[in-house]
């Protein structure tokens, strides 16, 4: 989806249609959610820092997320998805991986899929969605991204190879910042650079990850759609308006944090045994704490009271301006399947797009 929160806001605001709104928090301790496009051309984009976003844009409108509404939505866009395919794979709620190789349409063109369930989101919902179709999820990735927004970008199997050559390292999923600076101190500038590197080298350089970007570059992604995601943890988390030193009032956000977890739990119908303390120091330096119990928990007065352990495990070096909750190890793990073998990506490649 296209700018998804930002987009939903301006849908059912007509007054906040072709402005630059941020969804956030607009404190000086508050972060972009979601940027329009409208202020995305002055360079606010989520994850940033909502003093930082008013600097870059001062006619900057901040709203107030709604993820209720948001998830009304993305459930609506879902339902569409699954009139095609039932080989859906969300991976929030705005994006989604979907395999169309078999579909419930018998259309044999992937391209041409992805424009009628585009045109049928905007038909439903009013909103603009952009898709990439390929050979793989990577690919079809990279893809989504080009045409943004309201636009789509195929990528056939002939064209794989000399598209991924020609692609800066930045636009590679998975290649973070700091990967990516990196990757051009070793002039690693172009996939075609990446692609000359000898596994060897890239596993000496970049450790497991040598192995993925060594595959990936060559076309090779074996990772199927998952029609069933399985959660692997749930937590909660707070930042404060004013950074906080007494362990009272830490004690007192923690005990809110645990009540939006148990929350949380209770509604996914889930409980975990690891239970991990995050904390976020005024410094911006990050600690985590955690713990494994025996059993599994989802009640706010267990989750508490290991989070008091872990928050007293140790002195506080500074005074904090973050405290998150987490459990994981939960009870809905389960061993991933393991990728089909080459000879169904052999199949996949010769599908009609």
């Amino acid at each position: 989806m296209d700018a998804f929160y930002a987009s939903v806001e301006q849908l059912d605001n007509p007054e906040l249609r072709g402005k630059a709104i941020a969804v956030g928090g607009s404190s000086k301790r508050g972060v972009v959610s979601a940027a329009s496009y409208e202020a995305r051309k002055f360079g606010v984009k989520s994850a940033m820092s909502s003093v930082i976003a008013k600097k870059l844009c001062p006619h900057l409108i901040f709203v107030k997320t709604r993820f209720d509404r948001y998830r009304e939505v993305s459930h609506r866009i879902r339902d569409i998805f699954f009139q095609y395919t039932d080989l859906v794979e969300p991976l929030s709620l705005d994006e989604a991986y979907l395999d169309v190789t078999e579909n419930k349409k018998g259309n044999p063109s992937a391209t041409l899929i992805a424009r009628e369930i585009r045109g049928k989101i905007k038909e439903k919902t009013g909103l603009n969605a952009s898709a990439g179709i390929s050979i793989n999820k990577f690919i079809a990735k990279i893809a989504s991204d080009f045409n943004k927004p309201n636009g789509q970008k195929t990528v056939n199997p002939e064209e794989v190879l000399e598209f991924l050559e020609v692609l800066d390292v930045r636009k590679f999923h998975g290649v973070g910042k700091v990967t990516a600076e990196k990757m051009y101190r070793l002039g690693i500038f172009t996939g075609k650079d990446l692609k000359n590197k000898s596994l060897e080298y890239l596993t000496k350089n970049f450790g497991k990850g040598g192995q993925h970007y060594y595959n990936v570059v060559r076309g090779i992604h074996l990772s199927e759609v998952k029609s069933h995601r399985i959660r692997k943890s749930l937590g909660a988390e707070r930042t404060f308006n004013e950074n906080i030193s007494s362990e009272i009032f830490m004690l007192e956000r923690l005990e809110n944090i645990a009540e939006e977890i148990e929350r949380r739990l209770t509604k996914s119908k889930v409980a975990g045994k690891t239970i991990t303390l995050k904390i976020k120091y005024s410094d911006f330096t990050l600690q985590t704490r955690s713990k494994t119990i025996s059993y599994y928990i989802s009640s706010k007065g267990l989750i508490l009271e290991i989070a008091k352990g872990l928050l007293y495990q140790e002195k506080m070096k500074n005074s904090v301006r973050l405290l998150g909750i987490s459990l994981s190890n939960l009870n809905t793990d389960k061993t991933e399947k393991k990728p089909e073998t080459e000879k169904k990506i052999e199949v996949q490649l010769k599908f009609e797009f």
